[in-house]
């Protein structure tokens, strides 16, 4: 070890300002000194705690700008909404909006919620698809109206105290819970994932996981602890859900599969059809003598 902190020392002390301000701002002075100016790993646990979880806040905000992307691009590539709720997106994104309110107006450390805004963004763009896809375009003007409502209100102070908001941020909890309830019963409904990003849901799982770590190092709020905690249990849910059904057909595409099979008696009976016209023209030949005996 100390041969390492000596041939990393002149490199440590020689950062360029823009990066020592980072460190500095993320960590603070002290910790900065120990675990950077000193390389001091060892006797301070707790700052090597807090780098720890601010690097994988920093990343979890970083993965969080594209975790959706791959959602968006299955929908609109598919033209369908199979297999994805707009139930569970609507009460995902009206959890994820009390609770960017609530960090923001606490003053909590951006690394520790920042990916809720960039999530929020996209869960807004998958929501109108979704009602989009599934012939309710209409209702995704008034969905976007009502989020900009919710918008004005959360944020003001003169509309919402930091008491009122702070119930609220309890029901968020439960509704970011709640949210995922809907897509799990979508998922056994159509017996298969359908649309479902598999992406999006297994980083999910690791972030909700390195949310309850962040959480614990940086934020004593049991309100906010407790929501990541339990959207982890559903998210490994949703995760195990995703592992089941990965080769499994959804209902409408096994509905698909059994269409080949209608033409069958049709052409069968079509066949029966030519068959009974072809045995009545024997039938119809065999008058033929009858009819001229007759006359």
């Amino acid at each position: 070890m100390d041969a390492l902190r000596s041939a990393l020392q002149p490199v440590t002390h020689n950062l360029p300002g823009p990066i020592r301000d980072i460190g500095l701002s993320l960590i603070g002075d002290s910790c900065y000194k120990k675990l950077i100016l000193d390389i001091d790993l060892e006797h301070n646990p707790e700052c090597l705690k807090l780098a720890i979880s601010k690097a994988l806040g920093i990343g979890i905000v970083a993965a969080s700008s594209i975790v959706k992307v791959p959602q968006i691009l299955k929908l609109v590539n598919s033209k369908s909404a199979s297999g994805v709720s707009f139930l569970s997106y609507l009460l995902e994104t009206s959890s994820l909006l009390t609770s960017l309110a609530y960090n923001v107006r606490n003053g909590f450390p951006f690394s520790t919620f920042g990916e809720t805004a960039l999530i929020l963004g996209q869960n807004v763009i998958i929501s109108v698809l979704v009602l989009k896809y599934s012939g309710r375009a209409g209702i995704a003007a008034l969905f976007v109206a009502a989020l900009a409502v919710g918008v004005a209100t959360l944020f003001s102070e003169q509309l919402l105290n930091m008491q009122q908001l702070s119930y609220l941020q309890a029901g968020a909890g439960v509704l970011g819970v709640a949210s995922k309830v809907p897509q799990i019963l979508a998922i056994l409904q159509e017996g298969g994932t359908g649309q479902l990003s598999a992406f999006a849901v297994f980083n999910y799982l690791a972030g909700s996981l390195s949310r309850i770590f962040t959480t614990l190092q940086e934020v004593d709020d049991k309100l906010i602890l407790y929501g990541f905690i339990a959207g982890f249990a559903l998210n490994l849910v949703l995760a195990l859900q995703m592992v089941y059904y990965w080769n499994a057909p959804s209902a409408k595409a096994r509905g698909k599969q059994k269409v080949p099979a209608g033409p069958i008696p049709a052409a069968t009976s079509s066949a029966t059809a030519t068959g009974a016209s072809t045995s009545s023209e024997p039938r119809a030949k065999s008058k033929g003598p009858t009819t001229r005996r007759r006359g």
